[in-house]
């Protein structure tokens, strides 16, 4: 009975610890055809470059070892956790690598401003969190400020994927902001995107170019028409057969 009772209690503590807790950025969850619940490596967004892929993957890798690495009884934790138990040198250890091996890496795919505000907003809270002795360490291994900004820039990589593989008329963002295909080298072939094809410039210039040979085969039917046949304005002359016919007469 008593097994039991902790097995059920252990589930509601891992059901109220996953709506808090964001998603582990390297691994996702998944039912077999058997009904088991297993996991694997999430898929990267499609149409990104071979540097933005790169860089998804290292911080995803990190962010997991520093927030969710290890797990006691449903509750995930990593080395952020182990460290920040340090007093003092514990939390300005963990602002280090929270920075240098996440934030920093996330920079180096020229995401916007507001984004490095919003992940560095997210490193403080959990530095001001680690501050406060035992509850504090708790709410940091919660709140998971590493996974957090791992997924915000999946998220950010995502539409920007989203925005290269379409048509330069079909896009909704900014490309100043998003900057579609960043990082790709020239040659760099990104699965899904097809090269070449068109888009609202390509159109407009295909237009422009439709609209030249129009005009100058316009020119080129009129000339022929003022030399062979009768002019706009002018009677029609007496063709050859009406002279013969004349001087038969």
């Amino acid at each position: 009975m008593t097994t039991v009772v902790q097995k059920t209690g252990r589930k509601l503590f891992e059901k109220h610890l996953e709506q808090y807790a964001p998603a582990d950025p390297l691994y996702e969850t998944y039912t077999d055809k058997k009904g088991r619940t297993k996991r694997r490596k999430r898929e990267l967004p499609p149409g990104l470059s071979a540097r933005d892929a790169k860089l998804l993957k290292s911080v995803n890798k990190r962010a997991h070892y520093l927030d969710k690495g290890f797990s006691i009884c449903g509750f995930r934790f990593g080395w952020t956790f182990i460290i920040g138990i340090i007093p003092g040198a514990g939390d300005a250890a963990n602002a280090g690598l929270n920075y240098f091996l996440v934030v920093r890496k996330a920079k180096k795919a020229e995401i916007p401003g507001w984004l490095l505000r919003r992940m560095l907003l997210n490193n403080a809270v959990s530095v001001g969190a680690g501050l406060v002795p035992i509850i504090g360490d708790v709410f940091v291994a919660a709140f998971k400020a590493n996974s957090r900004n791992a997924a915000l820039l999946e998220e950010f990589l995502r539409i920007r994927g989203e925005e290269f593989l379409k048509l330069e008329s079909q896009r909704h963002e900014n490309p100043d902001n998003v900057k579609p295909g960043a990082g790709k080298e020239p040659g760099e072939k990104v699965p899904g995107k097809t090269e070449g094809s068109g888009g609202w410039f390509s159109k407009k210039k295909s237009t422009k170019s439709n609209n030249g040979k129009g005009k100058d085969r316009e020119v080129e039917d009129k000339n022929e028409t003022d030399s062979t046949g009768p002019l706009k304005g002018r009677p029609a002359g007496p063709s050859s057969d009406d002279n013969n016919k004349d001087r038969k007469k």
